[in-house]
């Protein structure tokens, strides 16, 4: 059974860190690109950062640029989401998503993705 896990989130102050993981099972990871996404309430579902198949390639939304960090560690099935200097309105459930689509780059368009995790939540307040 194909499968993406998300964990990592949490309530955290303004300015602090989170490390958002992305684990696979039922298929290897390093036969996809990964887009990391996030939807918070009443809003649509926004792409956030990709990183290609062999992690030549990365891409970040405008608005984390500078903040957020993406790796991947093929041979542990897993992406990373290094998330800092959080801001309130990162506050959102951030959701990965796995697509064959590219081999050596990667794009925010949900729908080019196959699957998807569950997601987990991201609270930044004070």
């Amino acid at each position: 059974q194909v499968q993406l896990v998300e964990s990592g989130g949490g309530l955290v102050q303004p300015g602090g860190s989170l490390r958002l993981s992305c684990a696979a099972s039922g298929f290897t990871l390093d036969a996809y690109a990964i887009g990391w996404f996030r939807q918070a309430p009443g809003k649509e579902r926004e792409g956030v950062s990709c990183i290609s198949r062999s992690a030549g390639s990365t891409y970040f939304q405008d608005s984390v640029q500078g903040r957020f960090t993406i790796s991947r560690d093929n041979a542990n099935n897993t992406v990373y989401l290094q998330i800092n200097n959080l801001k309130p309105e990162d506050t959102a459930t951030y959701y990965c998503a796995a697509s064959r689509r590219w081999l050596t780059l990667c794009q925010l368009y949900p729908r080019k993705y196959e699957a998807w995790g569950q997601g987990t939540q991201v609270t930044v307040s004070s």
